[in-house]
């Protein structure tokens, strides 16, 4: 698995490197980019810099165990891969290597509705996905076909995202050709397919079929992807409340998560409709540029809760230490997008079981340097200070 220097990728970056070099750049750019100037996207990131902890000795921290439950459910990390859309066209049956990786790993798979694999695929490779992450559609009927055929596959989590009333402007994508669905977005997107001949032979030829698998037979041209975007921009839906969400919890029987809230007055109204928890989310910066960052607006919506709800965090964690930072912050845990993703596109189910084996090396070395022995102990007070935002 060395890259073209003959070095082995270890970090986020490196994999992230190996993804450019083996994707076709609309695919790269799908995963890598945010909205606009993306200023938010970089927000995300550099928060945790700006978090700093604490380092304590002579603690006996020769017990140093990572292990805990998210909604429930034991993991050997407090971590889990978030929703992200496409990943078959990343990497050969992207999701169910990804899904082959995190049971590796003992964490949550979360499933997107445009995920490219079907959930009854994921199943007979590798068990139930676990998660299942969906957005709310106009057509109500083709959203209680995917909730029916989600808990069909033995899917226990419902990850609803609720920041997606329109899309955000994502400049990369009008600029690599794939928003557009003329001949000359067609011949950019072919031109960046055939300089990348390794992807064409894996990806292309071999992995098969390339459409959205949790919706084949409910939407319009699910293989076509200038179609099935014209299809989908149509059906997000504007006009959503929590009138939906609670129509949405009477539909649904098992653990709902709602994704997508950074205020806490966004966050309440969940308390009184038997939400389980909430991630702390601006859409990896996708969806509107110029707000905080999500690990910014973390603590405040952690008080808000009270404890009643779990409250989680995505956008910007890296590394293992990420983690710690996120969880001291007050977050059970957190949810990768991007960086399981380049992991994936870069290395494989060998790559992305091989960076969360170094993300859970690093939260191990944290904690252990931190004074602490078990993820409950984490806490304000092994950080070094308030964060320099506050």
């Amino acid at each position: 698995m060395s890259n073209l220097s003959g070095t082995f990728p270890v970090t986020v970056a490196d994999y992230r490197g190996l993804a450019w070099r083996r994707l076709p750049r609309f695919l790269f750019d799908y995963i890598d980019g945010g909205a606009n100037a993306e200023q938010t996207l970089a927000a995300n990131e550099a928060a945790f810099q700006q978090v700093l902890i604490r380092q304590r000795v002579l603690r006996n921290v020769s017990r140093a165990d990572t292990r805990t439950t998210l909604l429930g459910e034991a993991a050997a990390l407090p971590v889990a891969l978030g929703p992200v859309g496409m990943v078959g066209y990343m990497a050969r049956r992207g999701e169910v290597q990804a899904l082959k990786a995190a049971r590796t790993a003992g964490i949550p798979f979360t499933l997107s509705t445009l995920g490219t694999c079907p959930p009854e695929e994921l199943r007979a490779a590798a068990g139930s996905p676990g998660w299942f992450q969906l957005y709310m559609l106009r057509d109500r009927g083709v959203v209680r076909a995917v909730l029916e055929r989600a808990q069909a596959a033995g899917c226990e989590t419902l990850v609803f995202t609720v920041d997606l009333a329109t899309t955000g402007l994502r400049h990369r994508d009008q600029r690599n050709g794939l928003q557009d669905q003329g001949p000359r977005g067609r011949l950019a997107k072919a031109l960046q397919i055939a300089a990348r001949p390794r992807w064409i032979w894996d990806v292309g030829l071999r992995g098969g079929p390339h459409h959205f698998g949790t919706l084949q037979g409910l939407a319009d041209a699910p293989s076509d992807l200038n179609g099935f975007r014209a299809w989908l921009d149509g059906q997000f839906d504007a006009s959503v409340t929590w009138k939906d969400i609670e129509w949405l919890r009477g539909l649904w029987p098992g653990r709902l998560l709602l994704k997508g809230l950074l205020e806490p007055e966004d966050g309440r109204p969940a308390l009184d409709l038997g939400a389980d928890g909430l991630v702390v989310s601006n859409h990896g910066g996708r969806q509107l540029d110029g707000v905080a960052s999500t690990l910014s607006k973390l603590p405040a919506m952690v008080e808000a809760m009270e404890g009643r709800l779990e409250v989680y965090l995505d956008g910007g964690v890296r590394n293992g230490i990420d983690v710690f930072r996120a969880l001291a912050l007050g977050a059970r845990g957190v949810l990768l997008g991007r960086a399981w993703v380049w992991a994936l596109a870069g290395g494989g189910e060998a790559g992305l079981a091989a960076f969360l084996g170094t993300l859970r090396k690093e939260l191990e070395v944290a904690m252990a340097l931190s004074g602490v022995n078990c993820v409950a102990d984490i806490g304000r007070e092994q950080l070094d200070g308030p964060p320099r935002w506050e």
